[in-house]
């Protein structure tokens, strides 16, 4: 499909509108409605529960952003739904309740998180709330294989009108990226899974601009490129030039 005009239309508010004098936490809905009142469209995360539901939560561990110990994945739907975000009386939302505080009123692009080991159960339970939600939504992940396989079920899945993207830098640091098979980093960083992935828009890391990659996919095919995440006067001349919209924390430029 070809993407849709909304899609780079309005600057994305990395992880919601978080920060600022408010003092708002990345991923929740005081973000979100932020970022609506500052008309801007809302990137967000997915981890998933063990019993499989999916979650608006950017890290693995619960530590840093609510103080708990241990990982997300360990902990069932309706313990992790009862887990305070820190220093707010917020609580981790369901992917289904955050779709339903944004309501269709901003675009929303979802970045599936992956341990890169074919597990595809948060990948098809993200389409099913996708599938179920008005509004305009877009999907994206690292992983090539998650994106692979929701283009390759596109239609099962209900995603016929859902953009499907990836997000990729230069460079995979393995001290970024502990765990990460580094043949795979290779690959991801070369983009060599392009014949797989086809993607309909990239987003792109902001300090790794120019770059071949993005600007073929860009000046060539017609892809979208976000570049991620801006967060300085600086960030935002590279995005201005080298792609078609920001992914940005702080301040609108």
């Amino acid at each position: 499909m070809s993407p849709p005009d909304w899609l780079t239309l309005r600057p994305v508010a990395h992880r919601g509108l978080h920060g600022g004098p408010a003092g708002l936490i990345e991923n929740t809905c005081a973000a979100a409605l932020a970022a609506i009142a500052a008309d801007c469209a809302i990137e967000c995360d997915v981890q998933m529960s063990r019993d499989g539901e999916a979650f608006v939560f950017h890290d693995e561990r619960l530590e840093r952003l609510t103080g708990r110990a241990g990982l997300l994945a360990e902990r069932d739907a309706r313990e992790i739904a009862r887990v305070q975000i820190a220093g707010s009386d917020e609580f981790i939302p369901s992917l289904q309740d955050f779709l339903a505080c944004v309501n269709g009123r901003t675009p929303l692009v979802i970045e599936i998180k992956s341990g890169f080991d074919g597990d595809m159960r948060l990948a098809e339970r993200t389409a099913a709330v996708v599938a179920q939600t008005v509004g305009p939504i877009a999907l994206k992940s690292f992983d090539p294989d998650i994106m692979a396989h929701l283009n390759t079920h596109r239609a099962q899945l209900g995603l016929e009108r859902t953009p499907l993207g990836m997000v990729a830098e230069a460079r995979f640091d393995p001290a970024e990226w502990p765990g990460l098979d580094p043949e795979l980093g290779r690959r991801l960083a070369q983009f060599l899974h392009w014949p797989q992935t086809r993607p309909e828009f990239l987003s792109w890391c902001v300090h790794d601009l120019p770059h071949a990659v993005p600007l073929l996919l860009r000046e060539g095919m017609g892809v979208p490129v976000m570049a991620w995440t801006v967060r300085s006067p600086p960030d935002w001349a590279i995005a201005r030039r080298w792609a078609d919209q920001a992914v940005f924390e702080g301040e609108l430029e």
